[in-house]
């Protein structure tokens, strides 16, 4: 009975730690249900994931997940992505991750390219500009909210208040690179997490759900580490040789034969320079990208980067989908020899290109070294700093967002080494003003979700530019 019983444990044991308990195909008719419901930005598309795969699937437990979506958090990229592929990657090795990671991204590809050419060729149309008017105002509230449901989680005392005040303060006023500013917010948090501070204690990322907690040794990949989940360096080392030479291999090229001039060697280098450096999910990301996009490059305008942000609110996908919007719209505006909307058209390709294949390259070569520092409490520490950091900078993102749609000329003002951009009152636009205030309304005091709050913006944005045409 004893020898029956061990041989149970061991094929059950032996089925949690390979994943074998759910075929690939059910799989992938899983990630192909969360792809469709992945609306509402990073902190909605991880309360998907978890209520379907923890609560519901039961694939893995509460403390497995979170674990590896602080891992996530703590790469550059769109956090909700990468943790689909690091799930996916975990059940069903490497084939597994491709297909929850590409089929988390596709619909917005799909989605964001076809309002794109829409955009480009009949964005003069008052109609379409008035859709895009009202969804700007339901933005900036939108921006706001998550400003606000961040800060919540993340700001639990006075010392990751002061991580986010001095990073907004820092990217703010002074200007300072945003890599800069989660690499000191990181190294702080590690600090802290050594010493055993209970400042830097982590709350475990994005909130979950509610409900009864599932216990990692209840699910389906139970306490253990599959055997493909532990760390080898042969294998993070061919798997990182083939990821880097399918990101890198079109860049150089692009550079050798077009030269550093061509709006695609621009856009290939900029968005693989960003796949590194931007850290902090995808609003956090768009402070860094909307700055350069529009004010290094010249792109796009500021509204038209709120259009861009106001397509990739309403489609499913990861919000970082908006990059494609800005590589088409450089891409379209310098076409070259091409006809322009075949021009962005590659160019919003090329852009999605280096900015997804980044993140399956950290997961496949990472998260195996990850998987064994489950609990460690230094990794803790730098997750909590990092995250409070974010808060700030998202904040900074919102004041942008909002300085640039709601004025027409803004004044730089130079002081004690800091640059800030003073609005000229007289430049107010008023009815973006009200149209704005109305959606912060509609989601702050009637609790509107997101979905209809963009819905009925973009709705009273038409009517005023029928009314007023």
């Amino acid at each position: 009975m004893t020898e029956a019983n061990a041989t149970a444990d061991t094929a059950v044991s032996t089925t949690k730690d390979s994943g074998h308990g759910v075929s690939l195909g059910e799989a992938t008719l899983v990630w192909a249900r969360i792809a469709a419901l992945s609306f509402g930005g990073p902190a909605g598309q991880i309360a998907v994931m978890h209520r379907i795969l923890v609560e519901e699937k039961r694939w893995l437990g509460e403390t497995r997940f979170l674990h590896a979506l602080n891992y996530c958090m703590l790469l550059p990229g769109p956090e909700a992505q990468q943790l689909a592929v690091y799930v996916g990657w975990l059940m069903h090795r490497t084939v597994g991750g491709l297909i929850a990671g590409t089929l988390f991204v596709l619909p917005g590809v799909v989605a964001i390219m076809a309002l794109s050419w829409i955009y480009a060729a009949f964005g003069n149309v008052g109609l379409v500009q008035g859709l895009f008017f009202g969804l700007k105002a339901a933005v900036l509230a939108v921006v706001v909210e998550a400003v606000i449901r961040i800060g919540r989680r993340a700001l639990k005392n006075r010392v990751m208040l002061g991580i986010a005040a001095a990073a907004f303060v820092a990217i703010f006023a002074f200007d300072v690179p945003f890599p800069i500013i989660i690499l000191v917010a990181g190294l702080i948090g590690l600090a802290g997490g050594r010493l055993g501070r209970p400042e830097f204690k982590v709350g475990g990322g994005h909130a979950a759900s509610g409900g009864a907690i599932l216990a990692d040794a209840d699910s389906l990949l139970g306490e253990g580490t599959p055997e493909h989940a532990r760390p080898t360096v042969g294998w993070s080392f061919r798997v990182g040789v083939v990821f880097l030479a399918l990101w890198l291999v079109p860049v150089v090229a692009l550079l050798s034969t077009l030269g550093p001039g061509d709006v695609f060697s621009q856009i290939a280098v900029f968005f693989s320079k960003m796949a590194v450096v931007t850290f902090g999910g995808a609003y956090a990301v768009l402070a860094y990208v909307a700055q350069q996009a529009v004010e290094t490059y010249g792109w796009l305008k500021p509204g038209e980067m709120l259009d861009g942000l106001g397509m990739a609110e309403t489609t499913p996908g990861p919000l970082i989908m908006v990059t494609q919007f800005v590589g088409f719209m450089g891409a379209f505006r310098a076409p070259g020899g091409l006809p322009p909307l075949l021009a962005g058209t590659l160019g919003g390709l090329l852009t999605t290109w280096v900015t997804f294949v980044p993140c399956f390259l950290w997961i496949f070569v990472g998260a195996p070294f990850v998987e064994s520092l489950r609990g460690n409490r230094a990794l803790g520490g730098a997750l909590s700093a990092i995250t409070a950091a974010v808060v700030g900078v998202v904040l900074n993102l919102a004041a942008w967002f909002a300085l640039h749609a709601l004025f027409g000329r803004l004044e730089p003002v130079h002081a004690a080494g800091a640059t800030l951009e003073i609005p000229v009152l007289s430049t107010i636009n008023i009815p973006s003003l009200v149209l704005t205030v109305g959606a912060v309304l509609a989601v702050f005091r009637f609790k509107l979700g997101m979905i209809p709050t963009l819905a009925v913006c973009a709705l009273f944005g038409m009517v005023f530019y029928l009314v007023s045409v």
